[in-house]
């Protein structure tokens, strides 16, 4: 008889360098509570069809949907995502459960030219696979041409390799995790091209009739709760505008201490020329009232109408 002591937990990842990285970062974690492990790695919709940019795919489950029919049938325990990949809306019979410690949160360019330097009249050609990236640059930095990047970070690497770029747009994140930091040449502020919900976070999700004892354990042992607090938050605000990676939202919780949760967000439309924004605090127990209220703010402040325009532009 399996107990939960002795049980095996299958984590479903992508197969992705960056994602093995993240799923094993879980495992060690696990490992060092006391259980054994193991990988299934699963491709998902947004692996496969690379031809396309994440606004023409859509923003439901590209990167989590396979990995959640995978927690349905029991072919893994927990799924192990970037926070900032996992839909705004979870489905009832599943959880997530836990959010690792987050990473720096800013964007970052990198370039193989170490010289390349990003002023405020450049023209130089940057990829991102963002609606979000893409919408602050033409608001920030009107003359950059922007171009459809993605694929893995290596995949990426490979079109500055061969000219398609001048420089590659990311999250610190997982630039950082891959040891890329020597191609950084430029690192965005927080506050002016703030994050997409979740981005410097890994999240663990899992069924919501795994049970509760070994969902307990799993949450100990992985879980960082000054991070979760944020992203609740943010997530509540993400919900609350109905927009996922396809949508140029953006938002970022932080703590001001151990009781208060600040929130700053917003939206820009797709050619930067309007860019709402508001800053909110709060005390940590109403991090997804905050979050949904920040939310509420935007769309009544002129949000409901960049929506609808994005949405008839892409009709």
């Amino acid at each position: 008889m399996t107990t939960i002591q002795n049980k095996i937990i299958n984590i479903g990842t992508r197969g992705s360098k960056l994602a093995l990285w993240q799923a094993n970062t879980v495992a060690d974690k696990l490992q060092a509570a006391g259980f054994a492990t193991e990988l299934v790695i699963i491709t998902t919709k947004g692996d496969r069809m690379l031809d396309r940019s994440l606004d023409k795919l859509g923003s439901k489950g590209v990167f989590t949907e396979e990995l959640e029919d995978g927690l349905r049938d029991g072919s893994i325990d927990i799924a192990v995502h970037s926070a900032k990949d996992v839909q705004s809306k979870v489905s009832e019979d599943l959880e997530l459960l836990a959010f690792m410690e987050r990473e720096k949160v800013n964007d970052v360019l990198l370039s193989l030219n170490p010289d390349f330097k990003l002023e405020p009249g450049s023209n130089a050609k940057i990829g991102t696979s963002s609606t979000r990236r893409r919408a602050l640059l033409n608001k920030f930095y009107p003359n950059v041409v922007t171009g459809e990047s993605r694929g893995n970070l290596q995949t990426r690497l490979k079109k500055l390799e061969n000219g398609e770029f001048d420089a590659l747009m990311l999250a610190f994140a997982g630039v950082h995790r891959m040891e890329y930091d020597n191609l950084i040449v430029h690192i965005f502020p927080e506050d002016q091209f703030v994050p997409a919900a979740g981005q410097g976070s890994v999240a663990v999700e899992c069924a919501m009739n795994l049970e509760p004892e070994l969902k307990a354990r799993i949450k100990a042992a992985v879980d960082h709760p000054e991070t979760h607090h944020c992203l609740l938050a943010e997530r509540a605000f993400l919900r609350t505008m109905e927009g996922g990676c396809s949508i140029p939202s953006f938002t970022l919780a932080t703590l001001k201490d151990e009781n208060t949760l600040q929130i700053q967000g917003g939206i820009v439309s797709l050619d930067g020329q309007r860019h709402l924004y508001e800053v909110y605090e709060a005390p940590i127990a109403e991090a997804e009232t905050i979050g949904k209220k920040l939310a509420e703010t935007i769309l009544s402040q002129g949000g409901v109408e960049i929506l609808k325009e994005i949405k008839e532009q892409r009709s």
